[in-house]
């Protein structure tokens, strides 16, 4: 507690001042502190040996007024929630810093992809990114870890991912566009190698037509952007919408799409995932193992080796058979989400110690 005290100090007492009404984002919170560190840490901090938050990227000039006037509220957040103990710089440089902020934020999830908050980490975010990584970021508490999951010549660059891997080219790079502002140009996106099968139209006697895939891929973009957007304003979904009506639009989703895409195809398995997450959200264990089924095998084709995300669908429908009391299959999933952490995560992260104590306990 004494220890945490420089940052708590922080938000303690607007905590208890602001109650329920106590809501800055992620990204407000995240620059307070780093505000706040740079006031008792003027020199360079253990995380900044090689670069420094200061020589962050902002891509500044990139920003479209929707991007700025999300950051003149963010800015508007921190001077209404920590006006208290804290030292501001003036506006023009705090817009620089939550712009450096939105493009080298990395966000820290648990063994089963959960969010659990954002962080920054100098010195890893100075590795470029591929969709075809050599490396994958993991977290250990406050730590980031970071394991080669490919052997890598001296000399040759370390790669990362700075987004789901799922979805095809053209998707990816709407996202690195959008986000970090640069079109990338690994392997995967110039081949396009792996865009066929993650688009696999379904085998009809009557095939729908080009114009048909084109909507329906359309119209299968615009729901996931949907449901990214809604995952922002969470409160407001929660308020609007029960988890049922929720699920009911997954599986009208789903059975819309399905009448052109295969269920292997990413738009489907999307809609998949969620429909999965709201099953668990509610306990409904054998609907989320029913959803969790049909995703892995297309998970493990479509993501590249050593993936955290078909390492945590392991997880899950292991933890699911286990509740349902199949031992035999919730073992083996287990045990292959266990063989991807350990290269992923190293043998020694708790969280390999803590499924490994499942096994035994079952």
């Amino acid at each position: 507690q004494k220890e945490d005290w420089p940052m708590h100090k922080l938000e303690c007492a607007a905590m208890c001042a602001f109650g329920q009404n106590w809501n800055p984002s992620e990204t407000v919170r995240l620059t307070a502190r780093i505000l706040a560190k740079q006031k008792t840490h003027p020199e360079r901090t253990q995380s900044e040996k090689l670069l420094s938050v200061k020589e962050f990227e902002s891509h500044l000039d990139k920003l479209d007024n929707e991007k700025r006037e999300l950051i003149q509220n963010d800015i508007a957040a921190l001077h209404h929630f920590y006006s208290k103990h804290l030292e501001y710089p003036d506006n023009a440089a705090l817009v620089v810093l939550f712009a450096q902020v939105n493009c080298n934020g990395f966000t820290i999830e648990d063994e089963e992809l959960s969010h659990l908050g954002s962080a920054i980490f100098p010195d890893v975010a100075l590795m470029n990114h591929s969709c075809c990584p050599n490396v994958i970021v993991t977290y250990k508490g406050t730590l980031a870890e970071v394991r080669a999951v490919k052997e890598i010549e001296p000399g040759e660059e370390v790669f990362t991912s700075y987004i789901d891997l799922l979805y095809p080219t053209e998707d990816r790079n709407d996202r690195l566009r959008d986000s970090y502002f640069f079109n990338c140009d690994c392997k995967e996106c110039i081949t396009k190698e792996k865009d066929k099968e993650k688009l696999e139209i379904r085998k009809l006697n009557d095939p729908p037509s080009a114009e048909t895939v084109r909507d329906m891929i359309k119209y299968a973009r615009n729901v996931i952007e949907e449901f990214r957007r809604a995952k922002h304003y969470k409160y407001i979904l929660c308020l609007t919408l029960t988890p049922f009506e929720l699920l009911e639009i997954c599986e009208l989703s789903l059975e819309k799409m399905g009448a052109v895409f295969e269920d292997s195809n990413v738009y489907m398995l999307h809609m998949m995932y969620q429909a999965m997450g709201v099953c668990l959200y509610v306990q409904d264990w054998e609907g989320a193992l029913r959803y969790g089924q049909k995703i892995i095998r297309p998970y493990s084709k479509h993501y590249p080796f050593y993936s955290l995300n078909v390492a945590s669908m392991w997880l899950k429908l292991g933890r699911l058979y286990m509740a349902l009391e199949n031992r035999t299959a919730g073992v083996k999933a287990l045990k292959r989400a266990i063989a991807i952490m350990e290269v992923a995560h190293g043998k020694d992260h708790p969280y390999i110690s803590e499924i490994k104590k499942e096994l035994e306990d079952h």
